[in-house]
């Protein structure tokens, strides 16, 4: 066998870390000390996902994780997902009350269009929203035209600040999926945070054309329909992994570097008959510790910028 080529390791950007400038490389045991309000060691953030999947999806460049499955028209998966913006969110508000949950709700426009009886609730409620896209099947891709892409994006933006009445300065993509152009057109527009990004378990500044972003990782890895609906998990494993990621950060948290738990749910997935024991059940067990401190996703970014 031959050596290795030195050429092959020779390549732009090649550098200790990370081959990119988007962001600084850093080790989470070398981060300074973080302090959450009252003395909290453990931020939880609930994050509600209130999408819109179309019935005549495009699956431009791929079929959304959670979207259509079957022939045109997919009443099934579609009257399901129609299900939670319905009923199971409304057993979300419940829960979130009952365990004095403050949420985030990450939220389609076009759901926000076409759901204004929800859209009230959520806006009666106080609580942050998020921009998650136009609807799931919008994506943000590479190879995509950027004019296009921008139109997209102040589209979003424009119409749920309208909505909403709130300044929305959070963003999602759908699928979590971006072109090498998204966050510069998410800078632009008056975002100063995004969630697309899962590589870490706090905040870190991330560097665009337009500005600095501050990327707020959401776990993918803890996520209802990944555990449930990907991974093949029951309600209950998801519960107990969320459980446990729970007693491991927060025996973690007492080095002083602050944690963050990150649950993305959706109303369509645990707002199930079935299912909604088993988040009530983690919303509990979670609550019942001192040590957390239960804010929306911008309030847990301002904290860690004062730190």
């Amino acid at each position: 066998m031959s050596d290795l080529d030195h050429k092959y390791l020779e390549y732009p950007k090649r550098s200790y870390g990370m081959d990119h400038d988007r962001y600084e490389w850093s080790m989470l045991k070398d981060r300074p000390t973080i302090k959450w309000p009252d003395g909290k060691s453990l931020a939880l953030w609930v994050n509600v996902g209130l999408q819109f999947f179309p019935l005549n999806q495009k699956g431009i460049p791929f079929k959304v994780p959670g979207g259509m499955t079957k022939p045109y028209p997919d009443l099934r998966h579609y009257s399901l997902r129609d299900y939670g913006n319905r009923v199971g969110i409304y057993r979300f508000f419940k829960s979130f009350d009952q365990y004095g949950i403050k949420p985030t709700f990450a939220i389609n426009t076009r759901l926000a269009e076409r759901y204004p009886y929800l859209m009230n609730k959520v806006k009666d409620r106080e609580d942050e929203i998020i921009c998650h896209g136009y609807h799931m099947d919008a994506l943000h891709y590479g190879g995509q035209d950027q004019k296009e892409e921008e139109e997209l994006v102040k589209r979003s933006l424009d119409k749920l600040r309208k909505i909403s009445g709130q300044e929305i300065k959070g963003w999602i993509s759908p699928a979590k999926n971006e072109s090498a152009n998204t966050p510069d057109i998410l800078a632009s527009n008056g975002i100063t945070y995004f969630c697309d990004w899962v590589n870490d378990e706090m905040p870190y500044n991330f560097k665009t054309k337009n500005g600095t972003l501050t990327a707020m990782p959401l776990s993918t890895e803890l996520e209802d329909r990944f555990v449930i609906l990907n991974n093949q998990h029951s309600a209950e494993s998801w519960a107990e992994q969320v459980c446990d990621a729970f007693d491991y950060l927060l025996q973690e948290s007492k080095n002083g570097k602050g944690h963050i738990l990150s649950l993305n749910i959706h109303p369509w997935v645990l707002g199930q008959p079935h299912r909604i024991g088993y988040l009530e059940k983690v919303l509990e067990y979670v609550t019942s510790r001192s040590e957390v401190w239960s804010a929306s996703a911008g309030e847990i970014l301002a904290s860690w910028k004062k730190s």
